[in-house]
């Protein structure tokens, strides 16, 4: 016998026409449900709407929805093709988004069927504002549409740049870091700069303090402002192969805070003093002024790290690199007597031609300067998530939690499969992970061990409570260090501000940030999601030209 109930949720659909409408995941539902929805219920809707239905638990105990009403609809725009119905024209939308045709209204353009289109949703209004001539303006349409990541700032937005351009940088209880030499190091294309890193040498009890700073974002951002509400909406920028989407207008992002060398810039730095052991015992954190005296390479760094070459580029700051180096291998042994796997890898970049056709798939290596700055920014995040707690504020926190037993099983299999034995007992500690990291590291089958590794240990999540990280075994951890990419970051910045600004009527338990944690989980998943489909797709179109060639 089945019974009916009320239920909420998100619709999700498969391109065979059928789909779900799941609940939304929260701290009082981890584990949300789940119901069938029958492709002519789907009609009206889109992917991502929030929706009310009724639900059926049949005798097997699946659930089925039905008579779904939209709650929320947050999707702005749809990509499809243009397609003639009884002489109306309707668009045939990207099957991941819509399982029907949507009426089309021509919007004053020259559509015809077979176009491509970029059309708006105008509450029930369906209006093309843009069709698509090239391949790759197609293939990056459909991705940008896909995962609803909006495109543009609008006119409020930009006038709100040219108004915060005008603040200047340097202002009362800044501390002057302008004197100490400090450098950013970064891929050469990067454009949007947020994290520097100096030293000060080890004293006579042989500790050193390593000096994170970070681009001040809340004090050009006002909260509740036009810049604000984008950055929230957005929640991360998009770094698609060939086109970035930024969080934040390129007229700040890499222009007017971006941490440019030889320019003043407004920071917030986390000061920690790490002993000969590698233990961070005292953290400062303050607003600062800071000028970066270079602007290094990841690649002339790491000649520097494993060859002792020092670029002209790097003359300015050649007493400061040895002790980066020891910065590294201090936090490295910490890191190691605790256990987890390292986040920096190797990854495939494919290369463009100016028509936006893939010309190459090359593999860029993880390099000394990757980790140096991998760590770097894993210990001022711990430390900021640390020094949150300790005062009793609110945070949103990187969380990740620690696989089941049944997948630690599942990943005992794989390996053993391919020759391991990895022994790992009845749970999976960070160590027991290590173990396992050192096994796989430069085998044969390394790259697939670490697929299966990253499905076995699942995603990391922001969460309002601070609750541990596993793969990194940290106790606390949060996202610090990329506030111009990341909207969480900046979050925590402006409760770090407050706070520092005297403000001592914050709580740890905010219940405004458990709604927020969950929509920049969404976010980003969806840019995720956009940046695998936009490579997949560019590698497809490589290889179509070479069947019968041959890869390693």
């Amino acid at each position: 016998m089945s019974n009916s109930s009320a239920f909420s949720g998100r619709v999700s659909l498969n391109p065979r026409g059928f789909g779900f409408v799941t609940e939304e995941e929260s701290a009082a539902r981890p584990a949300p449900r789940s119901a069938f929805v029958t492709p002519p219920d789907l009609n009206p809707f889109l992917a991502g709407d929030l929706v009310n239905a009724e639900v059926t638990e049949g005798p097997d105990g699946r659930l089925t929805a039905s008579k779904l009403t939209l709650v929320q609809r947050t999707r702005r725009a749809l990509y499809g093709v243009a397609v003639a119905h009884r002489k109306a024209l309707f668009l045939k939308v990207d099957r991941e988004v819509s399982n029907t045709d949507w009426p089309l209204d021509k919007g004053g353009l020259d559509v015809a069927p077979g176009d491509h289109v970029v059309a708006r949703l105008d509450g029930a209004r369906l209006v093309a504002t843009e069709v698509l001539e090239s391949p790759d303006a197609r293939a990056v349409a459909q991705v940008v549409a896909r995962y609803g990541i909006p495109t543009a700032f609008d006119a409020e937005c930009l006038a709100e740049v040219e108004r915060v351009r005008n603040i200047p940088h340097a202002s009362p209880g800044r501390r002057d870091l302008r004197a100490v030499p400090t450098l950013t190091i970064d891929a050469p294309r990067t454009r949007d700069i947020d994290d520097a890193v100096a030293v000060i040498p080890a004293g006579p009890d042989g500790a050193l303090r390593l000096l994170v700073s970070i681009a001040d974002v809340g004090a050009f951002v006002p909260e509740g402002g036009a810049l604000d509400r984008a950055a929230r909406d957005r929640a991360t920028s998009v770094y698609l192969a060939g086109c970035t989407l930024p969080m934040l207008p390129d007229g700040l992002s890499s222009e007017y805070i971006s941490l440019l060398p030889g320019v003043d810039r407004a920071c917030l730095t986390c000061e920690m003093r790490i002993d000969p052991e590698g233990n961070v015992t005292a953290v400062d954190v303050y607003t600062s002024l800071l000028r970066s005296w270079v602007r290094a390479s990841y690649d002339e760094v790491a000649d520097f790290l494993d060859r002792g070459v020092v670029s002209d580029n790097l003359q300015p700051v050649r007493d400061t690199l040895p002790w980066l180096r020891t910065v590294s291998a201090r936090i490295g042994l910490a890191r190691a007597r605790r256990g987890g796997v390292s986040l920096a890898r190797d990854e495939a970049r494919v290369h463009l031609d100016a028509k936006g056709e893939p010309t190459a798939v090359v593999a860029e290596g993880t390099t000394s300067a990757h980790v140096l700055i991998e760590r770097a920014m894993v210990a001022a995040n711990e430390a900021i998530g640390q020094w949150l707690v300790d005062r009793g504020l609110p945070g949103l926190y990187r969380v990740h939690d620690e696989p089941t037993p049944a997948r630690v099983g599942d990943l005992a299999e794989f390996a053993r499969n391919f020759g391991f034995a990895p022994g790992f007992g009845p749970r999976m500690t960070p160590l027991v992970l290590e173990a396992f990291d050192r096994q796989i590291a430069g085998a044969p089958w390394e790259e697939a061990m670490r697929a299966v590794l990253a499905r076995v240990l699942g995603p990391a999540r922001y969460d309002a409570q601070p609750t541990a990280h596993f793969g990194l075994a940290a106790p606390v951890y949060l996202h610090f260090t990329s506030p111009i990419r990341r909207y969480a970051d900046l979050v925590v910045h402006r409760i770090v501000r407050r706070y520092l600004e005297g403000d001592r009527t914050m709580t740890a338990d905010d219940p405004s940030l458990d709604a927020l944690a969950q929509h920049i989980n969404t976010r980003a998943y969806n840019a995720a999601r956009a940046e695998t489909d936009r490579h997949r797709t560019l590698t497809a179109r490589y290889m179509a030209g070479r069947l019968g060639e041959a890869f390693a």
